[in-house]
């Protein structure tokens, strides 16, 4: 069976990467490593019951979704066959790590794989714990016997998804997507998709539960709406024709929001971001990492 290391970069949120040492004990395959990649000691959970052989491997970094992850790219050791990024608000069902192997079993040569949803909270105000849990659960008792099917897709979801090691070589994030790093994993997946590839499956499943805590600020996460999808664009990691029917529909869901928000979503502070970096387009000036100044 192969081996398959799990990479979670986390930030300001320590109780939810502390629901991992859990998830992890009960997958039907056990992962052979799991790398935490934090950036501050109190993003660190207290490990202090938890035996010396069993706790996750902690490596270092400046924070930023793409800075982190490639901190745990880094720190893999030798042996690995298949690398697995989840975000640390993920709860996955308890064979996950067992399908992804059987996954990437059943079609040599496969790149990289997104699987299923039970439900995500990114655009709602998240999903509990106990609800995430009893949703895996159930698919746990349900979907014993359904056969995997694979799916093209063009991009995969950050909050899951699983790469061959052979297949990523030394490819890296690209740290020019500070923060939140949005459209980070449309990105990487479109460079791994040029040696083979990359799939969404029903072969591993689990709940995203869209925690709205330690992320970047709304006026940040509006620049980044415009800055970020134009520059993909220009490298090509990601086709013109989607890139902007994404960024035409952000700001006009940030303008059309304005007056009602919902509660968990800073439009106001977004619209903001969408203007200052439409001003950058004009000024000639626009650039992702223009967000660390604001």
């Amino acid at each position: 069976m192969s081996r398959i290391a799990i990479i979670i970069a986390s930030k300001g949120r320590p109780e939810d990467l502390a629901l991992w040492l859990g998830h992890s004990a009960r997958q039907s395959l056990r992962p052979a490593l799991m790398i935490w990649s934090l950036c501050a000691a109190e993003d660190l959970p207290d490990l202090s019951a938890v035996p010396e052989a069993e706790r996750p491997l902690v490596s270092w970094s400046a924070a930023g979704s793409c800075v982190q992850r490639n901190a745990g790219l880094d720190a893999l050791p030798e042996g690995i066959d298949i690398v697995a990024f989840f975000d640390d608000d993920y709860v996955p069902s308890s064979r996950c790590l067992e399908g992804i192997a059987r996954v990437f079993a059943q079609e040599p040569g496969l790149a990289g794989v997104t699987g299923r949803l039970l439900a995500d909270g990114i655009n709602s105000p998240g999903i509990s714990v106990s609800q995430a849990l009893s949703l895996v659960e159930e698919h746990d008792r349900l979907a014993l016997m359904e056969p995997i099917t694979l799916h093209h897709r063009a991009g995969l979801y950050g909050c899951n998804m699983a790469f061959s090691r052979a297949m990523l070589g030394e490819e890296r994030f690209d740290e020019h997507l500070p923060f939140y790093g949005w459209q980070e994993d449309i990105d990487f997946s479109a460079r791994i998709a040029r040696r083979g590839p990359i799939r969404a499956t029903n072969g591993f499943a689990g709940v995203h539960r869209g925690a709205k805590g330690g992320r970047v600020s709304g006026v940040r996460f509006g620049y980044s709406q415009v800055a970020n999808i134009l520059y993909l664009c220009r490298k090509r990691t990601m086709s013109w024709p989607f890139g902007l029917r994404q960024m035409g529909h952000n700001i006009l869901a940030n303008h059309a929001r304005l007056l009602r928000p919902e509660p968990w979503v800073d439009r106001k502070g977004r619209v903001i971001g969408n203007w200052l970096a439409l001003v950058d387009l004009l000024r000639g000036r626009l650039d992702p990492m223009r967000v660390i100044g604001l």
